[in-house]
């Protein structure tokens, strides 16, 4: 349930402004996750999530910024380990199936993680492709990533 939970929380403040524990709390809870302010409080602690500028006024709340904690990068891992259901190479391109709900956070571990080559991710509901520049590399990003499921 944390493990959901968190990478939910991944996912909302990737997709939103979230500037408040209590518009965090109000989408944790159309998810369908019933949360305290304590539990919300010790999840954004866990997660290292910070405060930046948002282009709409104010501050929201964002992940660490890369290099900003080694103890995030295994949390990534888990992440993208737990959600990851199969991989699949299309020439340059890799298609990654996850669970429903949960390819946006397993994009993001993989944007976080900083993977050599890979051009870009894009994501939807329970897959995401990853581009990587050619056939080659796209080969080398699966064993990667292969291994990373195992």
């Amino acid at each position: 349930m944390k493990f959901n939970r968190q990478s939910a929380i991944m996912q909302i403040i990737s997709q939103n402004d979230i500037k408040t524990q209590e518009e965090l709390s109000a989408k944790l809870n159309e998810m369908g996750f019933n949360t305290t302010q304590a539990t919300i409080s010790r999840d954004i602690k866990e997660l290292r999530l910070i405060k930046v500028s948002s282009l709409s006024g104010g501050y929201k709340y964002s992940a660490p910024a890369q290099g900003d904690d080694a103890e995030f990068l295994p949390r990534l891992r888990t992440i993208f380990r737990e959600c990851v259901i199969n991989i699949q190479q299309a020439q340059n391109l890799v298609v990654i199936n996850t669970i429903n709900g949960m390819a946006n956070a397993a994009a993001f571990a993989i944007d976080q993680l900083k993977i050599d080559n890979i051009v870009g991710t894009l994501a939807g509901d329970d897959t995401f492709l990853v581009i990587l520049p050619d056939n080659e590399k796209a080969a080398q990003f699966c064993e990667v990533a292969g291994k990373m499921i195992r």
